[in-house]
């Protein structure tokens, strides 16, 4: 075919059942907006996305009625001035489903550019899944500050808890050593080579090279008290509860009862039928810090985590020290 023959049945090539084929296959979803009468017409994958029944025509009022209330005065504020602006623009907000968060994406041009009979044309993308990956990246990179930072604190802490078992160099140096060969048999536990799989272990074990590198004498169980029934810890959710174990041991290190040489910490566990319950009591350390109850990302990250198993952690300060209750599915567990 030549040249002229292509140029005479291009315009089959962009023919409306054509583009709906098309932006089905990218998951657009077409607006209209009439900006004297504040009215849209949507497509049916619009009404979809903003859970509305399929109609000619929808209010902004009816679509602000879905808008998430954090971002309304954002969205109310973005079409009011979007006939002002030059070029694209692109808002992401939130709207609501029930109790489901989505996230919309409406984008267009502003400065009146392709407007037909007082009506401007948009499109409406539902990128909730890219919000979820954009949140998940922030939460990994914070996480990976908080470990790092808490690197540096838990190398002081262990250095300091060797220091008031030993009498000489030589035997605070043996003494770290050991507790540094610990930290590592839990992280190899947890992050196994890349050929090898995680195998499941007792939540006795578990705990016991988890707290290892906390005992006054890493040799012996020492300050550390452990007791646990015969349940398995899938690898799946072995990460999950190191991480909160080694959040609570290192906090312990740092100004607790591991930080003391008149510390205590005793964990005890309870089989409940179809839940797992494990109590961390500390006690004859530093008085608690009150002011930093329930804050910061480590308490944040530890609330997020124990989602991950279908359980839940509650905290409570004494005169004592701290106690914090861990509650996890027993089938998560296992898993």
């Amino acid at each position: 075919m030549d040249d002229r023959a292509d140029l005479e049945t291009s315009g089959d090539i962009w023919h409306e059942h054509r583009l709906r084929v098309a932006t089905d296959a990218a998951g657009v979803a077409l607006w209209s907006w009439n900006v004297d009468t504040d009215r849209f017409a949507m497509d049916r994958r619009a009404f979809e996305i903003w859970g509305l029944p399929e109609k000619a025509h929808v209010t902004f009022e009816e679509l602000s009625a879905r808008i998430h209330p954090a971002d309304l005065d954002k969205v109310r504020a973005a079409f009011s001035s979007t006939r002002d602006l030059r070029g694209a623009y692109e808002t992401d907000f939130r709207i609501l489903q029930g109790d489901e968060v989505r996230w919309v994406s409406a984008r267009g041009r502003g400065d009146d550019e392709g407007i037909v009979r007082r009506m401007m044309y948009g499109v409406f993308l539902n990128v909730t899944v890219r919000k979820a990956a954009e949140e998940e990246r922030v939460l990994i990179t914070k996480e990976m500050h908080h470990r790092i930072k808490n690197l540096f604190s838990l190398s002081a802490a262990l250095a300091s808890i060797a220091s008031r078992g030993t009498q000489t160099k030589e035997e605070m140096l043996e003494d770290l050593t050991l507790r540094l060969n610990a930290l590592h048999d839990a992280h190899a536990l947890m992050n196994p080579g890349f050929h090898d799989q995680k195998a499941a272990v007792t939540l006795e074990k578990l705990l016991t090279i988890l707290l290892k590198p906390y005992s006054l004498d890493p040799t012996t169980s020492g300050n550390v008290s452990i007791s646990a029934p015969e349940i398995l810890v899938g690898e799946h959710a072995m990460t999950s509860l190191a991480m909160i174990i080694h959040e609570l041991a290192t906090n312990s290190a740092k100004y607790g009862a591991a930080s003391a040489n008149t510390g205590k910490l005793v964990v005890l566990c309870h089989d409940a039928k179809d839940e797992v319950e494990l109590v961390w009591n500390e006690s004859g350390g530093p008085a608690p810090n009150l002011s930093a109850r329930n804050s910061g990302f480590g308490s944040l990250m530890m609330e997020r985590v124990i989602k991950q198993v279908d359980g839940s952690i509650s905290r409570k300060w004494t005169d004592e020290g701290l106690i914090v209750t861990l509650r996890m599915n027993k089938a998560r567990l296992g898993a």
